[in-house]
């Protein structure tokens, strides 16, 4: 971006005045990791313990979601890109790196988008760009709570340990809603994506079968400084990434 790191830092206080020149030059970047739909924020723990060995690395889980969580709120890209800066202005950061898996990725383009200044470079993985109402049915009809504990109980399981046995049911179903209101309109158009002109690069795990690689290539051939490139041998779900090609972008 145009205006200098440094400057950022300096103007919000994120940094004292005291700090040596040397000092925030040796600054590690900082990267904030935003996790995917019905997920939390353990879901990027082992990224994020490979990525902190050169970085200053941020988790956080989006409202609703999670074992601890109290909030009972709809759900929206709006809310959960709040939730980002939110935890951006309690921190006093600016100037950070996103990284976004699936949902997480259209976050950070969102925040991106609307709080400019505040970014510096966007990675997303498996993110999900298109939507339209017939997208937003098939993945509604993949996140029925009582079909998912029928058919699938160990995933069952892990949803309840992930965001209580009490709410696991309560996060797929305003997540439903959340799909549903993206398929009546898009939050993010196409020509909003010529607008986000920081360092971009989309990816797509080149054996994902959520989503597809034509939408990727779409959005990153409508980002000014966008690119679009393939992790081998992974799928969708960020457990079955190859994290020692993913952390090659993180540079």
């Amino acid at each position: 971006m145009a205006i200098n790191f440094l400057v950022v830092r300096l103007l919000n206080n994120s940094l004292p005045f005291s700090s040596s020149f040397e000092e925030r030059i040796r600054m590690k970047p900082v990267w904030v990791l935003l996790h995917g739909a019905i997920g939390a924020e353990d879901q990027l723990i082992p990224l994020r313990q490979q990525l902190e060995k050169k970085a200053d690395v941020h988790l956080l889980t989006f409202s609703g979601h999670g074992s601890k969580s109290t909030e009972d709120v709809p759900f929206s890209i709006e809310l959960f890109a709040q939730d980002v800066f939110d935890y951006l202005q309690t921190h006093s950061l600016t100037n950070v790196n996103l990284f976004g898996y699936s949902m997480g990725g259209y976050v950070a383009m969102y925040v991106a988008k609307h709080h400019p200044y505040l970014v510096d470079k966007i990675i997303t993985l498996g993110t999900k760009f298109e939507w339209n109402e017939a997208v937003a049915a098939r993945e509604v009809n993949m996140l029925d709570p009582d079909k998912i504990e029928q058919k699938v109980p160990k995933f069952a399981s892990i949803l309840a340990n992930r965001h209580s046995q009490e709410r696991w049911k309560t996060v797929l179903q305003r997540t439903q809603q959340l799909l549903t209101d993206l398929g009546k309109e898009n939050t993010l158009q196409l020509s909003d994506y010529s607008t986000i002109h920081h360092s971009t690069t989309i990816l797509w795990a080149e054996n994902d079968t959520m989503v597809s690689r034509d939408e990727g290539q779409l959005v990153a051939s409508h980002l000014p400084n966008g690119r679009f490139d393939v992790i081998l041998h992974s799928e969708h779900p960020i457990e079955k990434v190859n994290l020692e090609q993913l952390l090659r972008y993180f540079v």
